[in-house]
């Protein structure tokens, strides 16, 4: 079983949109949307959820007033000014935003008045898409813990892809190089980059790629929207080998794509464009890179 990410190193370059595209041309496949912090890939695959999940990481200070004797023990020892006095009761209070769970306030407290329960972070969904099982996730506005989040997502994909036997584990990850980014590469088969030719996408895949040679993970690339600057293409493909990238191709800019996103449909299923024949034709690449089964109808042409 194969575990594809695929990763841009910034946002906007349409990581998604090419994710998507191939989970329409790919065979017996699982999904992930690991960009659990600002997650998409559902948009277009529109699932219907069969499990919604709380997760739950981390902790967070909560002082019970009753217990509280108002030492200020508390205030005085917490670094991240997380705790303050109550407007109405004057009694010490926890702000959940700024608390970042270190529990000092808790070793410190005499009376036992300060609880440290997990903390409720956001949702992760096990669903069925027209292309196949999909698990995602949302995280809470504000939470953190987003490579926990992340690391589960895949667990959860890889457990699903075991019990219907699939090939492949499809992963539209997140942006930049952090800690999602790292939970969501480390183990995996192979990863796929699409960047943009500007200066600003090369320099962004470039830490992508340094980050494929840290865990040893076989990457192959393409440019989207390359006919908007063929000379950085150019530099980008080089650049790209220079780091044992693989350049699969080019994806031209189409306006089909926004008109499909619109419709919430993949640009394969938006029909005959230009840019959905030079996925068709990278997805058939990669397929042959990756050693994946080609002898099953894809979910495109079942549709």
């Amino acid at each position: 079983m194969k575990e594809l990410v695929i990763l841009s190193g910034k946002g906007g370059t349409g990581k998604t949109t090419l994710t998507s595209a191939f989970a329409s041309l790919a065979n017996n496949a699982v999904l992930a949307d690991c960009d659990v912090d600002a997650a998409d890939l559902h948009l277009i695959l529109s699932p219907d959820v069969q499990q919604a999940t709380q997760f739950y990481s981390g902790n967070e200070a909560l002082i019970d007033p009753d217990l509280c004797t108002d030492c200020g023990k508390c205030l005085e020892v917490c670094r991240f000014d997380a705790i303050a006095r109550d407007v109405q009761s004057g009694l010490p209070v926890v702000d959940p935003v700024s608390c970042e769970g270190c529990g000092v306030c808790r070793l410190v407290c005499r009376q036992r008045a300060i609880e440290f329960p997990e903390t409720l972070c956001g949702q992760w969904f096990k669903s069925q898409t027209r292309f196949g099982p999909m698990v995602h996730a949302r995280l809470g506005i504000g939470a953190e813990n987003s490579g926990r989040l992340v690391s589960l997502v895949r667990k959860e994909a890889r457990a699903c892809a075991q019990q219907i036997q699939a090939d492949l584990i499809l992963v539209d990850g997140p942006p930049g190089i952090g800690c999602p980014v790292i939970a969501s590469i480390t183990g995996a088969s192979d990863l796929f980059v699409i960047t943009e030719p500007t200066l600003s996408g090369m320099h962004d895949m470039q830490r992508v790629l340094e980050l494929a040679q840290h865990f040893r993970v076989p990457a192959y690339c393409c440019v989207n929207k390359w006919d908007l600057n063929e000379q950085i293409t150019e530099q980008i493909e080089s650049l790209a080998m220079q780091f044992g990238a693989v350049p699969l191709g080019r994806i031209c800019y189409d306006p089909t794509a926004t008109r499909a996103q619109m419709q919430a449909q993949t640009l394969i299923e938006a029909g005959n464009s230009p840019a959905a024949a030079e996925i068709k034709a990278i997805w058939q690449q990669l397929q042959k890179a990756i050693s994946l089964p080609t002898d099953h109808a894809s979910a495109a042409e079942v549709v």
